[in-house]
């Protein structure tokens, strides 16, 4: 499985050859405002190519196969990836990518190891970034370096890091970090507020540069994958969040708050987190155990166990912050989710 985390390293060499003649053509072409009298009709790719269509950036790669590819009305596109293709990866959004919200509807499958994905870039630092929506029988961060949660759109993302070293990418072959933001909860459809994950993202020490395109992507790698998705730009969006290990709530009728995890000290049988509130000083706060982790104690709080693994904990006059100790039990590091509501 090893090899299945890799998919977009095959794919860099390729668009490293083609980029200089895509960017002076994106250049001349631009970002258009399109109306129904003036709308593009729809074009069918089958071989490596981006551009724009309908006033949305789009990209098309494959590495061999068999992939078709059609570009739609304003931010549709359909794919059919065959079984023979090794690697493909398409989509269409926007160049640059941006802390915007983006809708995104329709429908996606898979048999075997394909993602559906807001994907991008930036450069200085260069970063090649995911937020996996639904994804086939291969969680594509599994081997990944697990910095924590956060909760946005109706949904709990696990936040990871990986790093290639002397791979390909835009910039050639380059050392460089991958970020990923991974929906525990799959689903085709819905709002993806894209600051909410480079705010949690920075707040772990992820560094993003300036952008390089961003799409809302269909992926597949040595397996079949059918996607006919529509994306759009969109306002509002879910609860802001502060960082990769934080669940803000904001409940119907009450006040919002925050609750923030850091890392404390940590020994072979156990770790220490430090739990920092804000936006309420009467605030319940819940923390949902990976097992077989437990709480083992805390302090400056006053805690109770609705199960082994939950806690909530309540103000007990000493502030809003507050520590637990985790028992590992033959467990890992992997931390707790919490949600807080005032």
């Amino acid at each position: 499985m090893e090899q299945e985390v890799r998919p977009s390293r095959r794919r860099r060499g390729i668009r490293a050859a083609f980029g200089a003649a895509c960017a002076a053509a994106i250049a001349v072409v631009g970002t258009v405002a399109v109306t129904d009298a003036n709308a593009e009709a729809n074009r069918t790719l089958t071989n490596n190519e981006t551009g724009y269509h309908n006033g949305y950036f789009f990209s098309y790669w494959k590495d061999n196969g068999n992939v078709t590819m059609t570009l739609g009305q304003g931010g549709n596109y359909s794919v059919n990836i065959q079984s023979g293709t090794n690697n493909w990866v398409g989509g269409k959004g926007w160049n640059p990518g941006a802390r915007r919200v983006v809708n995104y509807s329709g429908t996606w499958s898979t048999q075997g190891n394909g993602y559906l994905a807001l994907y991008g870039w930036t450069r200085n630092p260069l970063v090649e970034y995911y937020v996996v929506e639904n994804y086939g029988n291969y969680n594509p961060a599994s081997q990944a370096s697990r910095l924590g949660s956060v909760t946005t759109d109706g949904g709990t993302y696990d936040v990871y890091r990986t790093q290639r070293v002397n791979q390909p990418s835009i910039e050639g072959t380059r050392t460089f970090y991958q970020y990923w933001s991974v929906r525990q909860q799959k689903r085709t459809g819905g709002t993806i507020t894209v600051g909410n994950h480079f705010d949690a993202w920075t707040r772990s020490g992820l560094q993003l540069g300036s952008h390089d395109y961003q799409i809302m992507a269909t992926e597949g790698y040595q397996s079949t994958v059918q996607s006919n998705i529509t994306v759009s730009e969109g306002s509002g969006g879910g609860n802001p969040t502060t960082g990769p290990t934080t669940n803000p709530t904001n409940p119907p009728g009450g006040g919002g708050c925050t609750a923030t995890l850091s890392a404390g000290e940590s020994w072979s049988d156990r770790y220490n987190l430090n739990v920092s509130v804000s936006g309420s000083s009467n605030w319940t706060v819940t923390m949902n155990m990976v097992a077989p982790q437990t709480v083992g104690s805390t302090w400056n709080t006053s805690a109770s166990w609705p199960s082994q693994y939950q806690m909530v904990a309540r103000p007990n006059g000493s502030g809003n912050n507050f520590g637990v100790t985790i028992m590992r039990n033959g467990g890992g590091t992997t931390w707790p989710s919490v949600s807080c509501s005032g």
